[in-house]
């Protein structure tokens, strides 16, 4: 693998987490909307709840009502 191929690879990787920083900055308070990644049915626990805000998997995020 020569230089610009690992170049390349940074490059690639600072610009995703470039944008994933524009996103934060400019959204109010910080938050990404709608992700509630503990209400995916394949990760959450026993009792089928999100362990952030509580919202059922057949249930919209409630972690703004929190």
């Amino acid at each position: 693998m020569g230089w610009t191929e690992v170049i390349l690879a940074i490059g690639l990787l600072g610009l995703a987490f470039a944008g994933i920083a524009i996103k934060i900055l400019v959204k109010p308070g910080g938050e990404f909307s709608g992700t509630c990644a503990s209400n995916n049915p394949m990760l959450r626990s026993e009792d089928g709840g999100c362990s952030v805000c509580g919202a059922r998997p057949q249930d919209a995020c409630q972690a703004e009502q929190t």
